[in-house]
């Protein structure tokens, strides 16, 4: 793409609602897998981009509908974006507007923390109130007070929240914030905010995720002063200016584990890296705790070794560095053919098991009562048609199908696309089964042929 262009329209890269992934399961995978750059680190770094007055050069973006939406909301207000496979450049020199499109932010919630660097660099901004996937209530209170503590005055009216920062500077002031829950949104948009902020900021309950860590040191290399990111304190000493850097991203930690269920799931052994074994540490002991061997090798590759029997395993769903809801989905779709009887509570969303359901057209028995699914473990899994209601449990359906008999096919894709950097044809290359197909041609037997073209990550 040219430099004043948005990222690609997710059409033309990635999934329509038309397709669907057609998997022949029960086949074993083997091989070395890359991991992409982490999904919500992307997001959030690119959203502090608004924060460098000159260029900024981010390095691991992985292509996901997401970050095609996120390029989109940055473009809208005048930044300028070049893609070049994996290495996205922001030319941030000149914001043209504060106020977001509404088209795009109600469909992507990572771009309302934009909110907090557009109104740290302007004094003012304009953003409506965010979208994303239907797993529960993500409110944006914690967002609008820790902004007031720095000083803007905030009125949320017509599914708009404005901003403006009183006075002839324009400037928020350090303030001392606490946080009711530690929000992963809250905390990087306060955070963010800071920055640039008069003074000294301390937020308190903060959210302890590696993104959170991946954002701060970012910050950092534009010449940010914060100190405790990746625990419950945080620091931010405030600076006139943010000055052009080259980031990489951390590899996405939820795509790692995904890929490790994967393996387990269908008794295989595979090869990871990069990795940041210490971001998977609840996702390994839980691995390990169902019967899966994993090893180090090195400091950024993990092999996974198969398992003749798959324990029952219990799980709670915390803020890191408790056990992440985002896997949550996968850990269901592998303890559907664990010996013996799971649970499963899911303390972070309170709409965050409708994959359940799903799981269930498969073979699987699980039963749901509020957020807590009991899961009696069967021999097998076989195939039939599902559909993926978010991003999580979308991947959940993939793993499934991997290990069911027969065909399995899913649709809802545009929800996996969001997510997962390609995340059919990387199990491909590990010798799934599993091709993506247009809905109208999903009768036809195509995966006797499983071969297919990588969509285009030029732009």
């Amino acid at each position: 793409m040219n430099s004043s262009s948005s990222l690609p329209d997710a059409k033309s890269s990635l999934a329509t609602d038309s397709s669907v992934l057609q998997i022949s399961g029960g086949h074993p995978l083997g091989g070395h897998v890359k991991i992409s750059g982490a999904k919500n680190s992307a997001l959030v770094i690119m959203a502090g981009t608004f924060l460098c007055s000159g260029d900024c050069r981010i390095r691991n973006v992985p292509l996901l509908a997401d970050v095609e939406r996120m390029g989109q909301v940055l473009s809208a207000l005048g930044l300028r974006l070049n893609r070049e496979e994996d290495i996205l450049d922001v030319d941030a020199r000149e914001i043209t507007t504060s106020k977001a499109p509404y088209e795009l932010v109600t469909q992507l919630r990572a771009s309302f923390f934009a909110i907090g660097p557009i109104l740290a660099r302007l004094g003012v901004a304009q953003m409506p109130l965010p979208g994303g996937c239907a797993i529960g209530a993500r409110p944006v209170d914690l967002h609008v007070r820790g902004l007031q503590a720095m000083g803007a005055e905030v009125l949320i009216e017509h599914g708009i929240c404005n901003a403006h920062v009183p006075g002839n500077n324009g400037r928020l002031t350090g303030a001392k914030i606490y946080l009711d829950t530690p929000s992963v949104g809250a905390t990087e948009t306060l955070m963010m905010a800071a920055t640039l902020a008069d003074g000294e900021t301390i937020i308190d309950n903060a959210a302890r995720e590696p993104e959170v860590v991946d954002l701060a040191n970012f910050c950092n290399s534009m010449g940010a002063k914060i100190q405790g990111a990746g625990t419950s304190t945080i620091t931010i000493v405030g600076v006139p200016k943010l000055h052009s850097t080259d980031y990489t991203i951390i590899p996405d930690r939820i795509e790692a584990g995904t890929l490790l269920i994967a393996g387990a799931i269908t008794r295989s052994e595979l090869l990871l890296s990069p990795v940041v074994p210490d971001h998977l540490i609840p996702v390994i002991a839980k691995l390990q705790e169902i019967g899966i061997s994993i090893i180090e090798e090195g400091k950024d590759c993990l092999r996974i070794l198969p398992a003749k029997t798959l324990k029952a395993i219990n799980i709670d769903t915390l803020p890191h560095p408790g056990f992440p809801t985002d896997m949550q989905a996968p850990f269901m779709a592998l303890l559907t053919v664990a010996e013996g009887d799971s649970i499963i509570n899911e303390s972070v969303f309170e709409n965050r098991l409708r994959h359940a359901s799903e799981l269930n057209r498969l073979g699987a028995d699980i039963r749901v009562k509020g957020n807590t699914a009991f899961v009696r473990g069967v021999p097998v899994l076989s195939g039939a048609p599902v559909i993926g209601t978010d991003l999580r449990a979308s991947a959940a359906l993939v793993i499934a199908g991997l290990a069911a008999t027969g065909t399995t096919i899913v649709q809802g894709l545009h929800h996996l696309d969001r997510g997962y950097d390609r995340l059919d044809l990387k199990l491909q290359q590990l010798g799934a089964k599993i091709l993506r197909v247009n809905e109208a041609s999903k009768d036809v037997d195509l995966l006797a042929n499983n071969t297919i073209t990588p969509p285009s990550v030029s732009i």
